[in-house]
């Protein structure tokens, strides 16, 4: 690690900003981990798009198929690919508090930057607060990782801007992946942004949360490289501009895009986002590969009508 415990807010201050990435975790088609593939697309997306940090093994990067040997190897391949190219924030994330400490033990072990863990799904309760207190207390007690919080309605629950806003005060937690409506993190960054970067995973919205909210940091999912290129960097380029004061050079960046989201959208079925995003990365000329079980592949039509749209969308590649 590059900061000690007591350094760990601070230092993520200073280091935790820009685009950030969820990365998809590249199958070979009897299953295993292409980690050949996983390398050249850290390489392409830190070093070609400018991402500036990924978030490993997370849902988009099929976690929940994964088993724990496996996600520590996916740990150590992104701390070494990324290098000093790119930041990273492994997932943690478990039923299970053994594996979520194992996992957190070993993230800080080989070199990754932060770990997030998300809210815990918890069955037959009424009221979650004073167990989620407790429930990252004692995560934040055991590492000296800076943690990521990570509430999204997947859990069965969301965790109030006020909840977030007491754990914040944890030393090493550091920064939260809020999947909520809007009204709830603008409420959290006025309570907490002087403690942990607050963000979420719309890219639709960043433009606004950084023009708006002052946001720093936009965590994460997988549109910086889908809708970019190595020539076609126009999702960071409105990022920069933004950031720099530039609203209105920004605005038009990013309006530019709306040709490709539209185009992804209109392809992807509904109970095959990983297929399509890992289909779409392929076109790109990325490693994309194949997704595991429980996941569907994409049919031959679906493929057809996604590159379909994909030629037309504009993208330069």
């Amino acid at each position: 690690m590059q900061y000690t415990r007591s350094e760990a807010k601070a230092y993520a201050r200073e280091n935790m900003k820009g685009i950030w990435a969820a990365a998809l975790l590249p199958f070979t088609e009897d299953g295993q981990v292409d980690e050949a593939g996983f390398r050249s697309n850290i390489e392409h997306w830190t070093q070609e798009l400018g991402i500036e940090g990924l978030f490993i093994s997370g849902k988009q990067g099929e976690f929940f198929s994964m088993s724990i040997a496996e996600r520590k190897r996916s740990f150590e391949l992104a701390a070494e690919a990324t290098g000093g190219h790119g930041y990273t924030i492994v997932s943690c994330s478990d039923q299970n508090l053994d594996v979520v400490l194992e996992l957190a033990r070993h993230a800080q072990d080989v070199g990754a930057d932060y770990i997030v863990v998300h809210a815990p799904a918890l069955h037959f309760h009424t009221a979650q607060d004073e167990t989620l207190k407790g429930y990252y207390k004692t995560i934040s007690d055991a590492v000296d990782i800076g943690i990521g919080l990570w509430s999204h309605p997947a859990s069965g629950y969301l965790m109030s801007p006020q909840l977030c806003n007491e754990l914040a005060d944890l030393e090493n937690v550091v920064t939260i992946k809020y999947s909520v409506e809007r009204s709830m993190y603008a409420e959290l960054t006025k309570l907490a942004s002087d403690r942990i970067q607050v963000s979420t995973a719309s890219e639709p919205e960043w433009l606004d949360n950084i023009i708006e909210l002052d946001w720093k940091l936009y965590l994460c999912s997988s549109p910086p490289f889908l809708l970019q290129s190595a020539k076609d960097r126009r999702m960071h380029d409105y990022t920069q501009a933004a950031l720099a004061g530039n609203h209105e050079q920004a605005r038009a960046i990013s309006a530019s895009l709306q040709p490709v989201r539209d185009a992804i959208a209109a392809t992807k079925p509904p109970e095959k986002p990983h297929a399509h995003s890992k289909y779409w990365q392929s076109l790109l000329g990325q490693v994309g590969g194949y997704v595991r079980h429980p996941l569907l592949e994409l049919t031959d039509a679906e493929k057809a009508a996604t590159r379909e749209a994909f030629e037309a969308c504009g993208l330069e590649v």
